[in-house]
């Protein structure tokens, strides 16, 4: 980032696990940080480098954010360069990896490591994409990382961690209602669940009203679990017609939840069934860790929202 604000760092690496961070880097500390209790904090050899390439990561964004200033024409305010590289591990030991650049908030230029290509966003990416190309080391170089690197860190980082990674909490779901003005705004909410990733959201006559839906923030407990909650406003002889649709990792079935006068504990079991496939996965620029469902990779750079995808696993470093 070119202008944090006063305090702030300009640069700054998240590493996390199943969506929990896992260690950290900024441009005030410059030293690789461990966050969680259950990482080899012995092995300084290991830490020690990290905080080298995390350096080198710093130093190398530096440049690439400038050049693009200049190809953009934005000299002036503050911009943001962001960095994802991600490895996945599938059931049938397949690993699929990316690497995906974001500029001020918007898609720039992304790596398949299928297929080793590069796709670019606009005009300027295109810039990049051709010299990645010309130098050719590039792209051997992100396959190195995510098929080798990323997944080694991965497996080391879930051995140390496999007990607190496995476990899971099931969410306390509670429904209300709050009328006014002639309006009714049922709050479905679920607290104490682990691990983070949850779909909260509200269903009329068998439909997910998604556009209608107002999701709350993330919110973590002091106990290490979550709460989560999604709001919509309806019309106060409808409310009986709303169900909150709630999924997670720790449920063996999505479950819908009814509005009553009184909060509602009693879950509705939906009939449609979760499957949950392991899946390994890690990011750089923020590197993440994670195992989740083999789904597709979403795309884009998006602010965080109070539903997620499920997840059980995964490494991911964002930059």
């Amino acid at each position: 980032m070119t202008d944090p604000g006063p305090g702030m760092p300009q640069f700054v690496i998240v590493g996390c696990v199943d969506g929990e961070l896992l260690w950290n880097y900024n441009s005030l500390g410059r030293t690789v940080r461990p966050i969680m209790g259950w990482l080899p904090q012995e092995d300084q050899e290991h830490w020690d480098a990290e905080t080298q390439k995390a350096r080198d990561i710093e130093l190398d964004f530096y440049e690439f954010l400038g050049r693009l200033q200049v190809h953009y024409n934005k000299s002036e305010g503050s911009h943001t360069l962001q960095k994802m590289i991600g490895c996945d591990i599938l059931e049938d030991g397949n690993i699929r990896g990316y690497v995906q650049y974001g500029f001020d908030g918007r898609d720039y230029i992304a790596f398949d490591m299928d297929t080793m290509t590069f796709t670019a966003a606009d005009a300027v990416a295109e810039i990049t994409k051709r010299r990645w190309e010309q130098e050719g080391t590039y792209a051997e170089g992100c396959k190195h990382e995510l098929g080798t690197v990323c997944v080694q860190n991965l497996r080391k980082y879930l051995e140390h961690g496999k007990a607190a990674l496995k476990r899971r909490e099931r969410p306390e779901v509670r429904v209300w209602g709050k009328e006014a003005n002639g309006i009714l705004t049922l709050f479905c909410c679920a607290y104490g669940f682990y691990p983070r990733p949850i779909a909260i959201s509200w269903m009329k006559d068998g439909m997910v009203r998604h556009q209608e839906t107002h999701w709350g923030g993330m919110v973590p407990n002091s106990d290490g679990t979550y709460h989560a909650s999604a709001a919509i406003d309806v019309l106060p002889e409808d409310g009986d017609k709303y169900r909150c649709r709630v999924e997670h990792t720790s449920l063996p079935q999505p479950c819908l939840f009814s509005w009553e006068p009184q909060p509602n504990l009693i879950p509705i079991v939906a009939g449609v069934v979760v499957t949950t496939v392991a899946v390994i996965a890690s990011v750089i620029g923020l590197v993440v860790w994670k195992s989740k469902s083999g789904k597709e990779k979403k795309k884009g750079y998006e602010a965080p929202a109070g539903h997620d995808g499920e997840s059980s696993g995964s490494a991911t470093t964002l930059v």
